[in-house]
């Protein structure tokens, strides 16, 4: 059962990592197409293109200034999950 728990824990820290990590850009997206959904909205200017950029630009901004943190929170996570491996292999060959 403590394999089971300790499975279940590293798979909630999983989906928190990836909250964590995906969300700064997915915010800064919204926020940016908001903006320029409302002014397409008040200037009548439908250009599909007109977003991308923007968006492309905000992306590579976020990623730059977070970009060394979000890879910190992912290598924590991926040395908790090696260590978590070592000691389940640890306590599998001791009960042998």
């Amino acid at each position: 059962m403590d394999d089971i728990s300790a499975l279940l824990a590293l798979a909630d820290r999983m989906l928190w990592v990836t909250a964590l990590v995906s969300a700064p850009v997915l915010l800064a997206s919204l926020a940016v197409g908001l903006v320029i959904g409302i002014v397409q909205a008040a200037t009548s200017v439908n250009e599909q293109t007109l977003t991308f950029v923007p968006k492309l630009a905000v992306i590579a901004l976020v990623l730059v200034l977070l970009g060394g943190s979000m890879m910190t929170l992912i290598a924590d996570y991926t040395q908790d999950i090696f260590a978590q491996i070592a000691t389940t292999g640890q306590q599998t060959q001791a009960s042998r």
